[in-house]
């Protein structure tokens, strides 16, 4: 979050420090006493040496020799999956590693398609009318079935999820898209949460509402296989829904039959202050799949039973994870649980927000609708221009600050940023908000 641009000044005492410290090293490394000749205590090579060399191998070879894991994967590489990704696995038995957020998501959606159909068909083998019409692009093989999204998401910019993409038409233009795949209206909740209770209530209401409709008009024409939707939208705004909201919208899937796909592209890997971030909710059973990737380094699908997809060449690609990305994933996790670093998030993400909430009730003309989990935390300036110039004045301030919807502030902080972290950003998020104020009081 802060700028590498400046570089530390030692001041004189701490200069007095490091000659001393340096003049300690010279003298001992003077008087060291040096041994009389060779001293072999092992064999050479030595137990230590042989036991990492046995360790970079395994790494050499993950990273000099890349296997199309789709087609020749190694012997260690399902245990390997074993023992990494189910440390982390929300409550999922399967998993489908791949490359990027966009094609987990476009692999998702697939599956979900996969799944609605085999049901219809009883598990059934395909016939040749399926067989013969799917080359032509034709039902039944490729049968008319739609995934519903929401407005405001982002879901990435392959085919697939730019149909499910509503937040930035940059993302869009030109593109073709499946014009018969069902939009509904995302949540968006007035704040304070605790002073807007009832007004959000009854706005998590009408979207459940409009996304039942959807499925009901949808049933005969472009059934609905799939929803898929962020536990937070980040780039359409930071916006968030309530546990109720996710756990009524997993009834919904449940009643019509369609998979619930929760994208954790961006929420996932622990900055909301838990691991998954659909964890807040609550829900009764797991999502059907659910997405991951960047914090995690690699990417891929977590998934159920029901829904693992029985022929190979389904849900396919060459590499279909990447070995040298999962010996960073588990060095991570192994951080993250031995450094306790979901706490250190909450910890943070308190500071943050209780920080963010003083100077949004001290200057409510510039600030409103504080809102976040853990670290991953946003608030909205009083308009697009407003917005833009915080960022840049907390740039030239020393602080990397990001933007998403029309007006949000965005707060991305790494897992390790503490306290003192937090008290570094407030204050010079003060000193920003304050010298912009007495220009926009200058002004008018």
């Amino acid at each position: 979050m802060f700028s590498k641009l400046t570089t530390p000044v030692l001041d004189r005492s701490k200069q007095i420090e490091y000659i001393t410290k340096l003049m300690l090293c010279r003298r001992y490394s003077m008087n060291f006493e040096e041994p009389k000749g060779p001293c072999m205590k092992t064999e050479i090579p030595g137990p230590k040496s042989k036991e990492l060399m046995k360790q970079l191998d395994n790494i050499y070879r993950s990273i000099i020799n890349r296997p199309a894991l789709g087609v020749y994967p190694g012997t260690d590489w399902p245990k390997r999956m074993e023992n990494i990704l189910k440390q982390v696995s929300p409550k999922l038995p399967k998993i489908t590693p791949m490359m990027c957020g966009a094609c987990s998501n476009e692999n998702a959606i697939k599956t979900a398609f996969i799944a609605y159909r085999s049901r219809e068909r009883n598990n059934k083998d395909f016939t040749d009318a399926e067989k013969k019409s799917s080359i032509l692009n034709q039902p039944p093989g490729c049968p008319d079935l739609s995934i519903l999204s929401f407005k405001g998401a982002f879901h990435g910019r392959t085919i697939a999820t730019l149909s499910c993409t509503h937040s930035m038409a940059i993302h869009k233009l030109d593109i073709p898209s499946f014009s018969q795949w069902p939009i509904a209206t995302f949540p968006m909740y007035k704040y304070p949460l605790e002073d807007n209770r009832r007004e959000n209530e009854k706005i998590d209401e009408k979207c459940l509402e409009e996304v039942e409709d959807l499925m009901v008009k949808h049933k005969r024409h472009f059934p609905i296989a799939g929803i898929i939707i962020e536990p937070i939208q980040s780039e359409g705004g930071d916006n968030h829904a309530s546990p109720e909201f996710f756990q009524n919208l997993q009834k919904l899937c449940k009643k019509y039959g369609a998979a619930l796909i929760i994208d954790e592209v961006q929420t996932g890997c622990g900055p909301t202050g838990k691991f998954w971030c659909h964890e807040h909710f609550n829900l009764p059973y797991p999502p059907d799949i659910m997405t991951f990737s960047k914090k995690m380094q690699m990417a891929g699908f977590f998934h159920s039973d029901e829904i693992t997809v029985k022929l190979p060449s389904r849900i396919f690609n060459t590499w279909m994870g990447d070995p040298g990305k999962t010996i960073l994933l588990e060095a991570i996790i192994d951080v993250i649980n031995t450094q306790n670093l979901l706490d250190q998030v909450n910890k943070s993400g308190r500071r943050l927000y209780d920080g963010l909430q003083q100077l949004q009730n001290e200057f409510p003309d510039m600030l409103h609708s504080l809102r976040g989990k853990g670290t991953f935390i946003a608030i909205n300036a009083k308009g697009t221009d407003l917005r833009n110039q915080i960022i840049m004045q907390l740039k030239r301030n020393g602080v990397q600050s990001g933007s998403c919807g029309t007006e949000a502030i965005r707060l991305r902080p790494a897992l390790i940023f503490k306290e003192h972290h937090a008290d570094i950003y407030l204050d010079i998020m003060r000193k920003v908000i304050r010298e912009l104020s007495k220009e926009r009081k200058r002004k008018y």
